[in-house]
């Protein structure tokens, strides 16, 4: 099994989405472990590129990641400021009045942020709220002020332009930078990147940055071949039957690997190449059984992941999103950084 991650197609599709916004300041969503692809690499190649912003959602993550990156790199905590947490050399985006009062008493003249409710009803402080502390919380000088949009990824959806407003609305007249786009809402447009962007999905390669440069590779090991005749099964359940002779490859890959069971008798495939070999049966824990009865010869590893059959693709097959697929990535596979 190999799982090559290439840093510098994650490094181009930063640069193209901050290009999109030349106006604002690029940050980059590395959570999840850098959505699931390995954090510490993908930081040091997006700090060498330029990125001073980082955002990950729990303290613990931005921890891990303060070693890493030299000083001036600045490691926002999205959850905010949870009780008895370090932030040492971190910058927590506080949601509520009840972070904000802990934060300031605990980390007076600390650098924090400001996340507001603009209408996902998530995390943030909502419009009350935020009036009522407002003042203070200015006069304590916020690194940013940042809202979510819930729907980015529709442009057409109307929760954009309802949250677009009631952010405008909740901001006018701070002299604070703000944030408003992850993603989706770079590719907006104009009127939603404020002062900094936060590029998280589209870095790796998913949608809705249909621009973005394939990033990940995986393949898996083929661990034995065989042949099954007509009435045959393969697979927990018998639910693939074969309908004549065929030529069946063992996968060493399962749901342990990421490899959601939800794909099962799907119509995905693996790839040799640029040709399809349908997997067959279920997906079980380790394994896989894959029709490669098409291949003059079964070579020593097939693809999941490749330009045939990007994260997206596969996570239609899934019924999922580009996200889930990432970040459900095991621990299993080494992990190849070109």
């Amino acid at each position: 099994m190999s799982l090559r991650i290439d840093l510098g197609a994650i490094v181009q599709n930063w640069r193209q989405l901050a290009a999109m916004a030349p106006n604002a300041r690029p940050a980059a969503v590395v959570k999840a472990d850098a959505y699931g692809l390995g954090a510490e690499p993908v930081v040091r190649a997006l700090y060498e590129a330029g990125a001073r912003d980082f955002c990950v959602a729990l303290a613990r993550e931005g921890r891990a990641l303060r070693p890493v990156l030299p000083q001036d790199a600045r490691i926002n905590i999205l959850s905010g400021h949870m009780p008895s947490e370090d932030l040492t050399g971190l910058v927590p985006v506080l949601n509520s009045a009840e972070q904000f009062f802990r934060d300031r008493a605990i980390r007076q003249g600390q650098p924090f942020a400001i996340q507001l409710d603009s209408g996902m009803n998530r995390l943030g402080m909502e419009a009350g709220e935020w009036a009522a502390l407002r003042d203070e919380a200015l006069a304590g000088d916020p690194d940013f002020i940042m809202s979510h949009l819930a729907c980015a990824d529709e442009p057409d959806h109307p929760a954009n332009a309802a949250q677009l407003a009631a952010f405008r609305e909740m901001t006018e007249g701070c002299d604070v930078p703000r944030s408003l786009a992850a993603t989706g809402g770079i590719l907006l447009g104009p009127q939603y990147h404020f002062d900094m962007i936060r590029p998280g999905i589209g870095i790796y390669g998913g949608l809705p940055f249909a621009e973005a440069q394939p990033v990940v590779t995986l393949s898996l090991d083929v661990i034995q071949t065989r042949h099954v005749q007509a009435g045959e099964f393969c697979g927990y359940g018998g639910t693939w039957v074969a309908d004549g002779p065929r030529r069946i490859a063992t996968v060493s890959a399962g749901y342990a690997d990421g490899v959601l069971r939800a794909l099962s008798s799907s119509g995905f495939s693996l790839y040799a190449g640029a040709t399809a070999c349908p997997v067959v049966g279920r997906v079980s824990m380790d394994l896989m059984t894959v029709d490669v009865s098409d291949l003059p010869e079964v070579p020593a590893t097939l693809d999941l992941i490749c330009r045939e059959q990007p994260i997206d693709r596969l996570a239609d097959y899934a019924g999922t999103i580009g996200y889930e697929i990432l970040t459900s990535l095991g621990n299993r596979y080494p992990r190849h950084y070109v």
